[in-house]
């Protein structure tokens, strides 16, 4: 327990980096969802066949390996291209990788579930948004964006959840968020469940916070809906 004291600074201080790594990527990825899902609803053939590619890759890689080869591969790539410029070598920040990898890959999840909400929106209220006088914004801003919503809510929460304990991968390459952190101080204490068990109620606490605040969310755009039970 004293060991625990001693390092809850810095264990804090890394589930603050985990947090940024989390809200970053999340936010990167519901911008990548929308317009992939906008995408995949376009008339251009060639842009639903470059999005269709782009998610069966990032759901059929495993999030780690995608990571590694991001860092990695990616340091690699930039560095030749630099090196054929005569520029000078530039290092690959961790968060940077991290959150782009994280939200790249939840990116393609967020597209499939914005996909089917889009889809689940009426025809027949938009075409009467249009027939009302709106122009295409009015009709997306106040019919169909609400209501896409809040079918996308309970999707883009599980995503949220999972997206949120995914981030323990960076400590893979270097950041140290605070798995790493823990994992330093169970190595250095000889006290590895402790801090592990520390990160868990850590990330306990993270999940059921935003579990919460989802349910209130929810229930803000399902106000005025009635529910079907079978």
């Amino acid at each position: 327990m004293d060991a625990l004291i001693e390092y809850s600074p810095s264990l804090l201080a890394g589930a603050w980096v985990t947090l940024k790594v989390a809200l970053m990527s999340v936010l990167l990825a519901l911008a990548t969802g929308l317009i992939g899902a906008a995408c995949k609803l376009s008339g251009f053939l060639p842009l639903r066949l470059w999005t269709m590619l782009y998610t069966t890759v990032m759901r059929g890689v495993p999030d780690l390996v995608m990571m590694l080869l991001v860092f990695y591969g990616g340091q690699l790539l930039l560095n030749a291209v630099i090196d054929y410029f005569g520029w000078d070598f530039i290092e690959i920040d961790p968060f940077v990788a991290g959150v782009l990898t994280i939200g790249l890959i939840f990116g393609a999840y967020f597209t499939e579930t914005f996909r089917g909400a889009f889809l689940a929106v009426s025809a027949g209220q938009l075409e009467a948004g249009r027939a009302y006088g709106m122009s295409a914004l009015q009709v997306f801003r106040r019919i169909l964006f609400p209501q896409m919503l809040r079918f996308a809510l309970p999707g883009i929460g599980n995503n949220w959840l999972v997206l949120l304990k995914s981030t323990a991968i960076v400590s893979m390459i270097g950041l140290s968020d605070m798995t790493r952190i823990a994992d330093q101080a169970g190595r250095s204490t000889h006290q590895p469940f402790t801090f592990y068990l520390a990160v868990c109620v850590l990330y306990l606490a993270m999940t059921a916070l935003s579990s919460y605040g989802l349910g209130v969310l929810t229930r803000r755009y399902s106000a005025g809906v009635r529910e079907t039970r079978v």
